[in-house]
């Protein structure tokens, strides 16, 4: 069966060529916004099946995996920043503070409508940055597409002082421990 990632992160993209699969990628059509009332765990887990059934339209006889993250920091919600102004406002509220990261998988069969979804939580515990460090790390990374204004497996790295949780890879965005279990499940072995 066709194997699709609903997605155009590159970063997904990457993590998922690790299992060394055939895959295609398409790019989701999906409004992220989230819903009044929804906690951060609700709206991943909703925008992951929400781009894996997107895109499955397209692929009538495939499974595809969707994926969503939402950091969030005392309870409210960390987006990308987009801009350095936000990254530099965001680094600054989370120094010294964890962080927790809520990412969604779906594996979707578009063939039999089956849809296994899960959130994998993620926990960051930031360094206590000088103003001056914050400003020298956008700098070289401009992390602007990441929530949270970090990239785990670059040179945000530097930024973080502890990690905690079940899989490295769902930080990055996309669990591959779980997604190999629901694969399994679906039939498809990555041996």
């Amino acid at each position: 069966m066709q194997l699709v990632l609903a997605s155009t992160s590159p970063y997904r993209r990457e993590l998922l060529s690790r299992l060394k699969l055939d895959f295609e990628v398409a790019s989701p059509e999906v409004d992220e916004s989230p819903l009044s009332g929804e906690s951060p765990e609700q709206t991943a887990y909703r925008l992951a099946i929400a781009k894996a059934q997107a895109v499955g339209e397209q692929f009538p006889d495939a499974l595809i995996i969707g994926s969503d993250q939402v950091a969030t920091l005392d309870g409210a919600q960390i987006g990308k920043p987009h801009t350095h102004e936000n990254a530099t406002r965001q680094l600054r509220t989370m120094r010294g503070k964890t962080v927790t990261f809520h990412t969604a998988l779906c594996l979707y069969n578009s063939a039999n409508d089956n849809i296994q979804a899960q959130v994998i939580p993620f926990m960051v515990k930031f360094r206590d940055l000088s103003d001056d460090e914050i400003e020298r790390y956008l700098a070289k990374e401009q992390p602007y597409n990441c929530a949270g204004s970090a990239k785990s497996e670059g040179l945000g790295i530097a930024l973080i002082e502890k990690m905690t949780g079940d899989d490295p890879n769902a930080l990055i965005g996309l669990p591959l421990i779980v997604l190999v279990e629901m694969l399994k499940n679906e039939g498809v072995s990555v041996f």
